[in-house]
């Protein structure tokens, strides 16, 4: 039994006491107050109950998202600039060295309580980094590394929900969310976010040639 019906089942169980140490307490005008009160806690307690069991029926939705779209212009060889824009607007013009790109994201998935109230999943895009195709490349060549969030104030929730134990019972907050396709000059990439993580689609020629080459 998972804490998104335990937890409900729990309050019902103290409704139940509730209602009954109430009903069946004495008393005269007093138990009439008592009665009314144990009631409602008897009502309380089945509307628990009922919402736990209910949320046993419940499955995750998964939703695909367009996060973000990538354009690439050749500068040098193994050099490329790159605008890469956010699914709300938000424009970020940088330099990477390198055959492929790779972006990074963060996730937060709240547990089935939580986002049955409302709490929903988050992502944060996180970084972009360029790679080398080859290893020794990678090992030994100038690396390009972008921040595209930092947390104001340098306080980083996400750090905090990964690091105190209990929390992780209630939000499963991961890294390591990422995608990489060839860069090539005129290039043009799509990336979406599902629950299985970051996808990146070649959008025109130039990227579908590249990916062509590249598999």
């Amino acid at each position: 039994m998972t804490a998104s019906t335990l937890v409900p089942i729990i309050v019902g169980v103290i409704f139940l006491l509730l209602a009954l140490r109430l009903l069946l307490s004495g008393g005269m005008l007093k138990a009439i107050v008592r009665a009314l009160l144990g009631l409602s806690f008897l009502a309380a307690s089945a509307m628990f109950f009922l919402g736990g069991y209910d949320l046993l029926t419940y499955k995750r939705l998964l939703v695909e998202q367009p996060v973000a779209t990538l354009q690439f212009v050749k500068l040098a060889p193994q050099s490329y600039r790159v605008l890469l824009v956010q699914i709300d607007g938000e424009e970020h013009r940088l330099q990477l060295l390198g055959d492929q790109w790779q972006l990074d994201a963060r996730t937060l998935r709240w547990h089935p309580s939580l986002a049955s109230i409302g709490f929903k999943s988050q992502y944060r895009l996180d970084r972009i980094s360029g790679r080398y195709a080859d290893i020794i490349e990678q090992r030994h060549g100038e690396q390009t590394v972008h921040p595209l969030q930092v947390s104001p104030y340098g306080f980083d929730a996400w750090q905090v929900l990964r690091q105190v134990p209990w929390l992780q019972e209630w939000v499963s907050a991961k890294q390591g969310t990422a995608t990489y396709q060839p860069m090539a000059d005129g290039a043009v990439y799509e990336v979406t976010l599902a629950y299985g993580g970051l996808f990146a689609r070649p959008v025109n020629s130039e990227a579908k040639r590249a990916v062509s080459g590249w598999r």
